[in-house]
């Protein structure tokens, strides 16, 4: 199994705070990437698989993400966890944006975002 980037995920839940962090995080050096106006994608320049997203909401699942981890394979790894008997908070679906993900909760209560990038 392969992972291909790990990305943490902030819930914003003012405009105030969503144009505040988007003006933090490039202090850093972030660049937006991607903006479909509920999430925003910021990442590095020099290296693209760093990355942060900020969500105003969730529009496909019952709950903002804690964490996305993109990986090789989402439906091998949904059969490992669902396996391990970890709870499942969304089934996977394919989405239009051109990813299958699924939504699983961590032993901590996290809600993490497993999803695969459509070839």
């Amino acid at each position: 199994m392969s992972i291909r980037r790990i990305v943490p995920n902030i819930h914003v839940e003012a405009e105030e705070q969503w144009n505040t962090s988007r003006e933090f995080y490039g202090l850093l050096g972030f660049e937006e990437v991607m903006d479909m106006g509920w999430v925003t994608t910021l990442a590095s320049p020099s290296n693209p698989t760093a990355q942060i997203s900020l969500f105003t909401e969730e529009r496909t699942a019952p709950v903002v993400p804690d964490l996305s981890v993109e990986v090789e394979d989402v439906d091998a790894v949904y059969e490992q966890v669902v396996a391990s008997g970890a709870e499942i908070v969304r089934e996977p679906q394919d989405e239009e944006w051109g990813v299958r993900r699924f939504f699983v909760r961590d032993p901590n209560g996290r809600v993490i975002n497993v999803l695969t990038h459509h070839s």
